[in-house]
């Protein structure tokens, strides 16, 4: 199978998408808490590049076109599942971690109490 004008820009037109695909990460950042007293955590959802470079030059016109399609492919399904699996550890964490904060501050301005 020959490649056809259309199909080539197309390749040129997803070469930016497979490229630089991006992936989804929790944070974790520590502060301050003045009302608390207290040091404080909290995650947060960041993104991070992931570069995938393949020898897209050095194919055929079938096998480029299957590399390209598998390429994008895992970009685009790699953006949705880590932020699902990220997601859920930011909320765990945020929760545990209010938790942790609320016990903290009873503690701190109600001894008795912690």
């Amino acid at each position: 199978m020959k490649l056809t004008k259309h199909w080539k820009n197309l390749l040129v037109a997803c070469a930016p998408l497979v490229l630089a695909a991006c992936v989804v990460v929790p944070e974790k950042i520590e502060y301050y808490d003045k009302d608390c007293q207290v040091v404080s955590r909290t995650y947060t959802l960041t993104t991070q590049e992931v570069k995938v470079y393949g020898p897209i030059s050095n194919c055929s016109n079938n096998e480029c076109v299957n590399q390209v399609t598998g390429m994008v492919f895992a970009a685009v399904i790699a953006v949705p599942i880590s932020a699902v699996v990220s997601g859920s550890i930011v909320i765990v964490g945020n929760t545990f971690y209010w938790l942790e904060k609320q016990g903290k501050c009873v503690a701190k301005f109600y001894p008795s109490i912690g």
